[in-house]
């Protein structure tokens, strides 16, 4: 049974207490909508903590790595693969029924130098450097044939006017580096679904030439099943109606519609954030890094109205939504703890840093569920 706005937050607090496996959870809550997923990492995955543990298997059917499978830590030098994380990931996924997800094969970040240069060091040639990375998708893809279920085959690979961004795959291979490895990964699991993977896929520009590049491949019989849409927000940004407009495009253009990387950001960004001495003195201001102690309870009702808003939204659109995934477990694992500033304290998930559910928030999303 799907909850009720009727529900009180007493009940709530005891509906999503990791410690209560016979109540039902957010995979219950959303079993008529999409799949519930959560990164996790090396830790979390070889957890002896039963919190971990319970709370990872009793409210996701859905699991990301977030570092684990990319190519600097999976294959870091050329001859030489490291599975460990990958292999006890997959048993995780299996042990737990999860539909698993692999991140990423191709990415312009977190792949080492070596990738593209020959044994003296010279730029590999576009044929070279194109069989490099089927080989890398071969040992990777292969290796979970049939375990790992969709692979964001390529991400992050456009600018924000919809143009390609000029990674070292592009500067050597142009747009064929994509499509080879879309074949590529096809042609290595059949079965599997394949993704392309972006952040700011709600601006329109880039969108557009996103699906351009899209529905060319689909056009040369190219496998492309799915868009993620990383949901990386912030309190004020963007807006509903672009978040609405890129799922309704994305469907319009023929894919499934992915929210691969959730959270909202609650603290304020700086115009400018690079450099140490920025860092350390942002992490410190009461203006930038404003809940030192704790969130306060304005601030978590800020997190809860725009979580129940997105999912509002998601809602409305469960027909063209096949999964939501939450970038971390809980707020003490997420990356926005040191992005675009390190070293901040922020609250941008579902769970607080003791992995105790946010009841308000749960409760305000719950509401939306039809």
């Amino acid at each position: 049974m799907l909850l009720k706005k009727t529900l009180t937050f007493a009940s709530l607090a005891m509906l999503f207490s990791a410690q209560s496996p016979d109540s039902e959870r957010l995979k219950d809550i959303f079993a008529d909508s999409y799949h519930i997923g959560v990164a996790v990492n090396a830790r979390q995955v070889n957890s002896s903590d039963e919190k971990v543990n319970t709370l990872i298997a009793e409210h996701f059917n859905s699991l990301s790595p977030e570092n684990g499978l990319k190519w600097e830590r999976v294959h870091p030098e050329l001859d030489r693969y490291d599975f460990k994380f990958g292999d006890d990931y997959v048993a995780l996924g299996e042990k737990i029924g999860a539909f698993t997800i692999g991140h990423c094969l191709v990415w312009h970040q977190q792949t080492p130098r070596w990738v593209f240069q020959d044994e003296n060091n010279e730029a590999l040639s576009k044929d070279a450097l194109i069989s490099r990375m089927e080989e890398h998708i071969e040992a990777v893809a292969g290796r979970y044939k049939g375990r790992i279920h969709g692979w964001d085959v390529v991400n992050e690979a456009f600018n924000e006017d919809g143009s390609f961004r000029e990674s070292n795959w592009y500067k050597v291979a142009g747009k064929d580096f994509m499509k080879a490895a879309f074949r590529k990964a096809h042609e290595v699991d059949p079965e599997a679904e394949l993704y392309y993977n972006d952040y700011n896929v709600w601006n329109a520009a880039k969108r557009k030439g996103i699906l351009d590049f899209a529905k060319e491949m689909v056009a040369e019989g190219i496998q492309v099943d799915a868009i993620g849409m990383q949901g990386h927000y912030q309190l004020d940004t963007p807006t509903l109606e672009q978040i609405e407009q890129g799922i309704i495009d994305i469907h319009e253009a023929g894919f499934k519609v992915m929210v691969t990387e959730l959270d909202v950001d609650v603290l304020p960004r700086p115009r400018r954030a690079v450099g140490a001495d920025l860092n350390m003195n942002f992490a410190n201001s009461d203006e930038y890094n404003p809940y030192k102690d704790g969130i306060t309870a304005e601030g978590e009702a800020k997190l809860a109205a725009r979580y129940a808003e997105i999912f509002e939204i998601y809602e409305k659109h469960k027909d063209k939504i096949t999964r939501v995934t939450f970038w971390g477990l809980g707020d003490g694992n997420s990356w926005l703890n040191n992005f675009p500033v390190r070293g901040r304290t922020n609250y941008p998930l579902l769970f607080d840093r003791n992995l105790e559910p946010k009841t308000e928030v749960i409760e305000k999303i719950a509401s939306k569920v039809k």
